[in-house]
């Protein structure tokens, strides 16, 4: 009978373990997209607060009237950059710079 407790409060203890470690590592990444993570030559890029990169692709096809057809980080400095290159109906491609931390447009 005592056996039979063990096992089971065992496995209370691994499911309980494994049930913390996946509730940890989902917010993990939920922070991450949260606060505008790229990835960039295999590097974690974090933008301190401000927009997140589909807040800036959303931000730049309401303002240009074009689609963005390629997006990535860019770290300069301190600063995380975000590059992307739109697309518009006359076929005409260009490429924005938004700073991440504040959403301005260069």
């Amino acid at each position: 009978m005592a056996g039979c407790y063990r096992g089971r409060m065992a496995f209370l203890r691994v499911s309980t373990a494994a049930a913390v470690i996946l509730v940890l590592s989902a917010a993990t990444g939920l922070e991450a997209r949260a606060l505008g993570a790229g990835d960039h030559g295999g590097r974690l890029i974090l933008a301190a607060a401000g927009i997140s990169m589909d807040q800036a692709v959303k931000m730049a096809e309401q303002r240009f009237k074009a689609r963005v057809v390629r997006a990535e980080t860019q770290r300069e400095g301190d600063r995380t950059i975000y590059i992307l290159k739109l697309l518009n109906d006359a076929g005409r491609v260009w490429t924005v710079r938004v700073d991440a931390e504040n959403g301005a447009i260069q």
